[in-house]
């Protein structure tokens, strides 16, 4: 059964640009380039990064830091996790949605070129995403009360990651994270999968892609130890002592109904949380910027974010 007549329609023309792929069958180098080079049509970002480079667990990070109002004190400050399955996407190349988080809310938004599965299987993402945040909390000016966590697809799910990481590992503390349909159970899609919701994941990131996606990262790790949270969130036990969160999905997004179970379970938690469904929206739905639900889904991401970090937007 096709799901395309449940697509809103202003989002259908995503469904030609960013075509379903049999990722198992492709070239990992080149499926990376076709990739980034979707990005290029978005120009220029609001604000240019100034890139950073630290030491990171793995050799030299980088960093791409956005500040509108460059030392100015005593300001909030966001890690930006970029998406891509955890097996594509670069910070590099997808400057235009933390640029535009920055010039919005007037803070440092900070975002991570984090090393990629399958070369660098988990904890490595976790751990570079980690360093970067740890970075910016004790970047001048930035109020380490006033943290906060963001990304999108595979990033939400590193970002719920590492708000995981940071609550066991005692620190730094989040103020929030913001989670846009993140990727946070491994077994979504294979043969554990708890969901098997008829009207999700026909498009964009399939079930397959998942698969693979998940496949990468877990390189031979096995998610029987105390960080299996920190591999797959959704694995994680005990969600107490997390931030606030925001989530947002798609109700045919292959990832909204253990982004539900999420969201839930963080209420039962104790954790304070806003939830947002899009109807008829299908992964990565916000790129079609001017359409009805990507503004709504900009209104309710920008106004969780200058509420919970406590900016002046």
């Amino acid at each position: 059964m096709s799901t395309r007549h449940l697509v809103d329609p202003e989002l259908l023309p995503l469904l030609d640009m960013m075509p379903a792929a049999d990722l198992a069958a492709m070239d990992l180098g080149e499926l990376r380039v076709a990739s980034n080079a979707r990005y290029a049509f978005l120009g220029a970002p609001a604000i240019a990064p100034v890139v950073h480079t630290i030491a990171g667990p793995g050799g030299p990070l980088a960093i791409y830091l956005y500040d509108p109002a460059p030392g100015t004190p005593g300001r909030a400050a966001l890690l930006h996790i970029h998406g891509g399955g955890m097996i594509m996407g670069s910070a590099s190349v997808m400057q235009a949605g933390p640029s535009a988080m920055a010039q919005a809310l007037g803070i440092p938004v900070a975002s991570v070129e984090y090393r990629l599965a399958p070369e660098h299987p988990f904890p490595a993402p976790q751990e570079d995403c980690l360093a970067a945040l740890k970075w910016l909390a004790g970047l001048p000016g930035a109020d380490p009360a006033r943290i906060g966590i963001t990304g999108e697809s595979a990033g939400g799910g590193l970002a719920a990651s590492v708000a995981l990481m940071a609550r066991d590992l005692e620190g730094p503390k989040l103020s929030a994270q913001f989670l846009t349909y993140p990727m946070l159970d491994h077994r979504t899609g294979g043969p554990d999968c708890r969901y098997n919701n008829p009207t999700t994941g026909e498009f964009i990131w399939t079930r397959p892609s998942n698969r693979y996606g998940w496949s990468a990262l877990q390189g031979s790790y096995q998610p029987d130890d105390d960080r299996r949270g920190w591999f797959s969130p959704s694995l994680a036990q005990n969600l107490s002592g997390l931030p606030p969160t925001w989530i947002g999905t798609g109700s045919l997004d292959l990832f909204l109904d253990e982004d539900l179970d999420y969201a839930h379970r963080l209420v039962a938690a104790g954790v304070p949380v806003e939830l947002h469904s899009y109807p008829g929206a299908i992964h990565a739905f916000n790129a079609v910027g001017g359409s009805r639900l990507a503004q709504a889904y900009g209104r309710d991401l920008m106004g969780a974010m200058a509420h919970w970090l406590e900016t002046s937007r």
